[in-house]
């Protein structure tokens, strides 16, 4: 295995030998991602731009800064998940005024990506792994739903904020929402009187039919959002469907995977994307179609408007989505560093790359680009096509960088619909198809983990899922390593009927000796919360004896719970006049039985043995004379 990161040549990890294929490799990745970028932009709510300038500052920062070499980030599909939720939420509180809502926004993108930094220099990235597999199978199912029934709709080319009739019928409620904050207003301006309301009737004239209809958008489209949203309005979708669109989208998607089977030298999605635009061009002509929209030319403006025109009222609420977002963006990150370590045979830093990417993430936000983290199928990419230092990371960013900057006008001719399409193979190609086809063959409880975390995703909410999945996890990992240790643990028994539960091996001449006198507890493995009220039970059941061994051969852990039992225990069988002697502690059990003085103060360093042949042999003078 070659050297870690730091231990490379040359310029924050990267030497000119490889120039060719970091070139190679970040001008491929570059290509790969500019589709990806559009379309989560789009998706996100922030329109395709932000994606783009996502793809650019977290690519190159990411890169120089982070600590896996062959790394290629930017937005990706369960970070733009997350992201749309905060969008949606923010731009709603300020009656879907996007402009007013975008310094909070940012906000929070930016505080994900400072937690990121944090999670770095606190060294969290070496615990990231031990997320249960379960967990995130469901949850990247579950993403793969979500984008999936979400693009149903503009994929039949239908927008819920521009059904006319559907926004009708929120017009009424808009008008109380409206009513219900002039009365607030008034009351915090102390101007409220219940007996007249002529101040009230006032300003409720002064209201256009303009701010009603508005107000009736965003309702409407609040109600049309996320998968139930979607789900209840697929009906008007079909009825309302627009062939055309449809049509774009089909196409795309088929030249997607029909172009795979071809060759994978050239990036299908590219392919889609370039023929589907050009066509759609010349064929249908420019105006007969829905684009995604002008894409601002030019570099990215920084959003001072972010610091100072912030209302952290509206942040506040999303300070655990900010977190979740750079969870998620971790664990994103660091698995596909997993994979790129596979492939090139490195080491990556774990916490240096939490360190990049909440740069990255920072970065992009102060230029208004949505959030990101490392992406699988871009660093796979690169590394095929000759990628192997942190340059090519960087050249990716830069190509995305003068696409912007060259040809922005040309990227805002393509269809919306193209996007869409593009957008349902990403759907189905995030879901995890491993997890799902051998959920027959896998245990009850990590089908039950995975289901749930998938079905939560889906219905209730990113964070939830992956929070209950976590725990979930745990809860059924503890019961089923109690289960373990209880099986291999069996009860305290007598020498005399070593028999029937498996004497160890240096037990076996001691069973005649001294029969009923001798009690003997065989801990086998660790002894923790799951396990001490079992452990509890077995003390209580003894009978009568005089001296009872505790082996601790092979127990490698102890917590604050099976502590406690132990102690209890131990308290229990000495108001008994019961000698409680151990044998072989060490490791973490010897040093927090010490350091919490049950080793001398209630067993005393005297009847604690290194190994159970020279308890024998104090056994042999202790019970000399019965």
């Amino acid at each position: 295995m070659s050297s870690s990161p730091d231990k490379h040549s040359g310029f924050f990890g990267f030497d000119l030998k490889h120039l060719k294929g970091d070139l190679f490799g970040g001008i491929t990745a570059g290509v790969v991602a500019l589709p990806l970028a559009l379309a989560f932009g789009l998706q996100s709510g922030l329109g395709p731009e932000a994606g783009l300038y996502g793809a650019i500052f977290i690519s190159f920062f990411a890169a120089l800064f982070g600590g896996t070499n062959t790394q290629i980030s930017g937005p990706t599909a369960p970070m733009t998940a997350v992201s749309m939720i905060v969008i949606a939420g923010i731009v709603t509180a300020n009656d879907g005024d996007i402009d007013q809502a975008l310094p909070a926004i940012l906000m929070v993108f930016l505080l994900a990506g400072l937690i990121q930094i944090s999670f770095g220099w606190l060294r969290v990235g070496q615990y990231i792994r031990y997320v249960p597999y379960p967990v995130v199978s469901g949850f990247m199912s579950g993403i793969g739903v979500i984008i999936l029934v979400t693009q149903a709709l503009p994929l039949m080319g239908y927008y819920p904020k521009e059904d006319i009739a559907y926004v009708q019928e929120y017009k009424s409620e808009a008008e109380e929402v409206i009513l219900v904050k002039i009365l607030q207003e008034e009351a915090a301006e102390n101007i409220l009187v219940l007996e007249n309301f002529d101040e009230t009737i006032k300003r409720a004239q002064k209201i256009s039919d303009k701010t009603i209809d508005q107000g009736a958008v965003v309702l409407a489209a609040e109600n049309a959002s996320g998968v139930i949203g979607a789900l209840r309005m697929t009906g008007r979708a079909i009825q309302q469907i627009i062939l055309q669109d449809f049509f774009i989208g089909l196409i795309t998607i088929t030249i997607i995977y029909t172009f795979k089977r071809i060759t994978r030298a050239i990036p299908s999605t590219l392919v889609a994307l370039l023929t589907v635009t050009i066509g759609t061009y010349f064929i249908i002509g420019e105006g007969n179609y829905r684009t995604i929209g002008t894409i601002p030319s030019g570099f990215p403006a920084l959003y001072w408007t972010m610091f100072t025109n912030v209302n952290f009222g509206q942040v506040l609420p999303y300070l655990m989505t900010a977190l979740s977002l750079a969870i998620l963006g971790s664990i994103d990150s660091l698995l596909t560093s997993i994979v790129a370590d596979n492939m090139t045979k490195t080491k990556h830093q774990p916490n240096q790359e939490l360190v990049g990417q909440g740069i990255g993430n920072t970065i992009a936000a102060m230029f208004g680009g949505i959030p990101g983290a490392g992406a699988t199928i871009r660093t796979v990419v690169n590394i095929k096509s000759g990628g192997r230092t942190k340059l090519s990371g960087m050249i990716a960013g830069l190509l995305l960088l003068f696409i912007l900057l060259a040809l922005g006008p040309l990227a805002s001719k393509i269809p919306a619909a193209v996007l869409a399409g593009i957008l349902v193979t990403v759907g189905i190609g995030v879901m995890d198809y491993k997890g799902l086809r051998k959920i027959h063959q896998l245990p009850l409880t990590e089908v039950i983990v995975m289901l749930t975390v998938l079905i939560m995703t889906v219905t209730v909410g990113l964070i939830e899922a992956v929070v209950v999945g976590i725990v979930l996890s745990c809860v059924l990992f503890m019961k089923h390593l109690s289960d373990v240790v209880e099986q291999r643990t069996p009860p305290a028994a007598p020498l005399k009927e070593f028999v029937h539960e498996m004497p160890w091996l240096d037990e076996g001449d001691l069973i005649t000796e001294y029969e009923n006198r001798v009690f003997v507890k065989h801990l086998d493995g660790p002894l923790f919360f799951g396990f001490s009220s079992r452990f509890q039970e077995i003390i209580a059941a003894l009978p009568e004896m005089e001296v009872f061994i505790i082996r601790m051969d092979r127990v490698p852990y102890i917590d604050q719970s099976g502590l406690f039992s132990l102690e209890d225990a131990i308290m229990n069988l000495q108001s008994r006049g019961i000698q409680v002697v151990f044998t072989d502690v060490h490791g973490q059990p010897r040093d927090l039985l010490e350091k919490l003085n049950l080793i001398p103060d209630l067993v005393g360093q005297e009847f604690c043995f290194d190994n159970f042949d020279q308890c024998s042999n104090w056994l042999k003078v202790y019970l000399k004379n019965p």
